[in-house]
């Protein structure tokens, strides 16, 4: 059969499929430069206000070329096009995780994972079952524990860790990275004793003689983890793309992977310039003492939101974690009177650091959790000056309980509120102790953001939580864990629509990586950047069994069946 004669039968085909009736189109010049593939017959989801609802895409090279109607977009089926016929199935533009720890996952997929257990002893089974098949001497790292599992909700002691890995070296990070669990032969390798002072930011979990305990809040967690042995090169990358490959699978197309460091950034330099790196990185460098050398550094840029790998930004800490008492709040713990929490950085530090940084032509993203530690940060950006922060797109990372009167300054100063849906239906069972009830009301508070003109940027914090998109989607709509409590939901005047969530996680990450005309909706012109579902996507539990059909990366399947060639029946 001649190329033309396919050409002509297959336009033909495709508008009787579209339009219900037997009119073929008219021969059209978009047929003379026709798309790689296109899909046919979708619930797309576009995010573009310009049409917000389509039925099919057309996608040439990276870029989409038509969004429409099977009608309209079948004019650009060639005798080449790949057509998929897609059956009422959702597609949306490709999720992006606005915060998460992509090389950390690396990590954590190789580390001992304790996650869930309800006591120290229970964590203390899987040490002694690991350091069986660990030499001597050889540390012992995982993640995962929490506290507010055990019976009773304390801290734990070095004890149960000694007698389960006597001869190695034991570390355990808390679920949130704020706290480390370590057992003694750490502490004699770290060299931490009674006498040792904690260090500014930071604090040892002390005995009633004074001896550590074994738990490190927050920067004292340094003490211990500068003795782990660092990364080769081969490891990172190794990690990261393990970590890739986990991320497409749950229908990722990008994240955003907060603070790391330069010995990670080159590596993944490394897998960009050799078009390995499967999975697009915008990256914040981890800030601290290489500080004062940022002057002598240039952001990235992106113009055309092509770039598989972009370090833009600085990630910089204003307090710690609300499960471990490390945010810094204005008032007082309820559930722990003495303390208002640890300030990692205090308002002039955040001022001084967010000026060399602006000058230096960064973007600025601070974890923030405690109000006190947002309102710092939020008046260091102001400090800057009228529109700086607005410019340079400074972001608050968490954003996890403010002050009322602090929710109108996002939209005022311009600053993005990044936010982790799955943080608040994680953290419900214990935060209104933490908080009480007039304090939680600014908590996780994403529909006030919104409400008062803030760009809300969503993520997952993954692998502090489970880095699966659809578990944030539900929680932002729902205000219920996965297993649908607390009835009515938590907090529920804090929901958001589906469509809402779905801008947090396309929209939000574009705006806030600078490729808002490149990326974050299905429009012609914008990187073809796409997750397909096996189903429709609805505001219901349905979200949960929701199924990952493909996911596209500039016009690539990145994780799903390859696109074959579809003739006219």
């Amino acid at each position: 059969m001649g190329a033309m004669f396919r050409s002509a039968l297959l336009a033909a085909t495709l508008a009787p499929l579209a339009l219900g009736c037997g009119a073929a189109p008219t021969p059209s010049p978009q047929s003379q430069n026709p798309a790689d593939f296109v899909l046919l017959g979708g619930a797309v989801r576009t995010l573009d206000p310009a049409r917000p609802q389509a039925t099919a895409i057309a996608v040439r090279g990276d870029r989409i070329v038509a969004v429409g109607t099977d009608a309209e977009v079948g004019a650009f089926v060639g005798p080449e096009t790949r057509v998929e016929r897609l059956s009422g199935r959702a597609v949306i533009p490709g999720l992006v995780d606005g915060h998460c720890h992509l090389h950390g996952l690396g990590v954590a997929l190789e580390s001992l994972d304790v996650r869930g257990k309800k006591s120290p002893e229970d964590v203390a089974q899987l040490v002694a079952a690991e350091a069986k098949g660990r030499a001597p001497g050889e540390w012992i790292t995982g993640r995962g524990w929490d506290q507010n599992l055990f019976t009773p909700a304390t801290f734990p002691t070095h004890a149960p860790l000694d007698v389960a890995a006597p001869d190695h070296p034991v570390a355990l990070e808390r679920i949130d990275g704020h706290a480390l669990w370590a057992n003694a032969a750490a502490l004699r390798l770290a060299g931490v004793d009674a006498k040792t002072a904690d260090p500014a930011g930071g604090r040892i979990l002390r005995d009633a003689t004074g001896a550590p305990t074994g738990v490190f809040i927050d920067n004292a967690m340094d003490l211990v983890t500068a003795k782990i042995p660092g990364e080769p090169p081969e490891v990172i990358e190794r990690r990261i793309l393990r970590a890739s490959e986990r991320a497409l699978s749950l229908g990722l197309t990008g994240v955003h992977e907060m603070g790391i460091n330069d010995a990670t950034v080159a590596v993944y330099r490394k897998l960009a310039a050799e078009g390995r790196l499967p999975i697009r990185v915008y990256a914040y460098l981890a800030g601290g003492s290489n500080l004062p050398a940022l002057s002598q550094r240039k952001p990235d840029v992106d113009p055309q939101g092509t770039a598989m790998f972009v370090l833009r930004g600085v990630k910089l800490f204003a307090d710690g974690a609300l499960g471990s008492r490390g945010a810094a709040l204005l008032a007082p713990y309820a559930d722990e009177p003495k303390s208002t929490g640890l300030s990692i950085a205090d308002r002039k530090k955040l001022t001084d650091a967010a000026r060399l940084i602006a000058d230096a032509g960064f973007q600025l993203a601070v974890h923030a959790i405690g109000d006190r530690a947002n309102r710092d940060v939020l008046d260091a950006f102001a400090a800057l000056g009228e529109g700086r922060a607005r410019a340079l797109r400074f972001r608050v990372e968490h954003a996890q309980v403010l002050a009322p009167e602090d929710i109108p300054r996002f939209a005022a100063l311009g600053v993005l509120a990044s936010m982790q849906p799955t943080h608040a239906t994680s953290d419900m069972p214990w935060a209104p102790a933490r908080l009480g009830p007039e304090r939680l009301r600014g908590a996780y508070a994403w529909r006030s953001l919104l409400d008062a003109g803030a760009r809300l940027v969503f993520g997952s914090d993954f692998p502090v939580e489970e880095p699966s998109p659809l578990l944030g989607l539900w929680a932002a709509v729902s205000r219920q864990d996965p297993s649908g409590a607390p009835p009515g939901g938590f907090m529920p005047e804090q929901r958001i629509t589906l469509d809402e969530a779905l801008a947090a996680f396309t929209t939000g990450p574009a705006y806030a990586s600078f490729t808002e005309a490149s990326h974050g909706r299905i429009a012609p012109g914008y990187i073809a950047d796409l997750t397909l579902f096996s189903g429709a996507l609805a505001a219901d539990r349905s979200l949960l069994a929701a199924k990952i059909d493909r996911v596209i990366v500039g016009g690539k399947v990145a994780f799903g069946a390859a696109m074959s060639k579809t003739e006219a029946p």
